[in-house]
């Protein structure tokens, strides 16, 4: 008994500085998550092309980044955290550098997919707090904290990229612009060389490349399905067989992942009673809170004089819509600790938080034609999101085995991921008005378009919640067992 307090004294000193170091990583994520947010109109006029097909831009970097995330996980596990956090921070420089200077759709869209690469910073900060407060006492509840003080920050940091795009938009060169986020993130890769500890990896074994390489075809198999729905119409046979044959790579994959000693995607994990219902909750809530995002934008900007529906507001204006959304967002995160000791545990604190997100994109459908309601929609849904991109991390590294917190996390970004390409594509199709990708179309995208997109982002929040009353009560807290590893 006499050595377990200096030795949790040892594991949680230098931990402030660490998460402060993080803190400013987690800032250049909140700068590329809010910065693009108000101007998706203007980057869609420099691009010449439709309202509707910003979303492929979305559903790219999100199945780029959903295929990153298990390889760069498992890397993690494999050769430390911070060598993958700073590969990763060096990629995403990469492609917000390439952004700024792309000259049309495609050369964008290559750019706007290697940015995606940041995805993974945030279950890679967390396997760090993870792993620093191992021998602590304390090593979930630390963890928590440490994951909403991150998400709480990254949270500020959207607001101040959407005000700042928002507010330079008109008076600045497109590509000056968009060179801006390049900026910060090539600074951050020097913030985490300098002031995160290396710590070698927990695991060992090799890569399964064959394990990547069949969920790669797997996701482009149903990404080139969902093209070809969004360009021939939801009646394409072609397209729903595609679709077919990716649920049949799909099943094949897994089986595979099954009987591979070291897969990439640790399925025997992931299908285990406490971690399915936080993966599959990720994949549910990545519907509204990435595939949810250039629709809400588009519509808050569309002129409801000309199309007969939308809010009018111009991108400054979005901007201070963004910020009052993203403060609830903070509020949920930051408040987390507390909502969890009020509400006897994390489940139920989740299931209430996907609750909320639901009700939220739920009120859209009759309450859409002003601006103090989309401001109460997005408040109830921002406070719900918020609880649940802090906890959802967390919650699935307190119910994994050490040597697989990397995986584990990081599979709470991936599958959150490919919900939201998923959700991005279905939402193009939704919002395209002929359903065809030539130039001279109709651009506007239609209601009926809007109102498919929120009923699929509030029925997604509930299934999510229904998950989760699946999962163990006592799935998340801190166990005795947790820190003996």
């Amino acid at each position: 008994m006499t050595t377990t307090k200096p030795a949790a004294q040892t594991a949680v000193k230098g931990l402030a500085a660490i998460v402060g170091f993080l803190v400013l990583v987690e800032f250049a994520s909140g700068i590329l998550q809010g910065y693009y947010t108000p101007i998706y109109p203007q980057i869609a006029e420099h691009l010449s092309i439709a309202e509707g097909d910003i979303n492929w831009f979305e559903a790219a970097q999100l199945i780029v980044s959903a295929l990153c995330i298990p390889l760069l996980a498992r890397l993690g596990d494999l050769i430390g955290h911070k060598k993958v956090l700073l590969i990763s921070t060096a990629v995403t420089a990469l492609g917000s550098w390439w952004l700024a200077f792309a000259p049309g759709f495609t050369t964008f869209l290559i750019g706007w997919a290697i940015q995606g690469a940041y995805v993974v910073w945030l279950p890679l900060e967390i396997a760090i707090i993870h792993r620093r407060t191992r021998d602590s006492g304390r090593q979930e509840l630390l963890t928590r904290r440490g994951a909403a003080i991150l998400v709480g920050s990254l949270e500020l940091a959207v607001i101040i990229g959407a005000l700042t795009s928002g507010l330079l938009v008109d008076s600045m060169d497109m590509n000056v612009l968009l060179a801006m986020p390049a900026v910060v993130v090539t600074a951050v890769f020097f913030v985490i060389l300098v002031g995160i500890e290396q710590a070698p990896g927990d695991d060992s074994g090799g890569i399964d490349w064959t394990g990547l390489g069949l969920i790669s075809l797997a996701l482009s198999v149903l990404m080139g399905g969902l093209v070809w729905l969004r360009l021939d119409g939801a009646g394409s046979l072609l397209g729903w067989l595609t679709i077919l044959v990716s649920v049949a790579v799909f099943a094949w994959f897994w089986r595979f992942e099954q009987q591979h000693p070291e897969p990439i995607v640790d399925v025997r994990l992931l299908s285990s009673p406490a971690q399915w219902p936080v993966q599959l909750t990720a994949f549910l809530f990545g519907v509204p809170v990435l595939g949810g995002q250039i629709p809400l934008s588009t519509y808050a900007q569309a002129d409801p004089a000309v199309r007969g529906y939308g809010l009018g507001a111009d991108s400054a204006f979005i901007s201070t819509l963004i910020g009052l959304y993203v403060v609830t967002l903070a509020i949920g995160a930051f408040t987390l600790p507390l909502t969890t000791r009020l509400l006897g545990g994390v489940r139920r604190a989740l299931i209430v938080a996907c609750c909320l997100v639901g009700v939220g994109y739920l009120l859209w459908l009759p309450f859409h034609d002003h601006t103090w309601q989309a401001l109460i929609n997005m408040a109830i849904a921002g406070l719900g999101s918020g609880a649940l991109v802090a906890a959802l991390p967390a919650a699935a590294a307190a119910a994994a085995p050490p040597e697989r917190t990397g995986i584990a996390t990081g599979m709470t970004n991936g599958t959150k991921t490919v919900g939201g390409a998923i959700a991005s594509a279905i939402f193009a199709i939704a919002l395209t008005a002929t359903g065809s990708l030539d130039a001279t179309a109709e651009k506007v995208a239609p209601l009926s378009g809007y109102l498919t997109v929120w009923a699929v982002c509030a029925g997604a929040s509930f299934l999510a919640a229904l998950a989760l009353m699946a999962a163990p009560k006592h799935a998340f807290s801190d166990a005795p067992t947790s820190v003996t590893h």
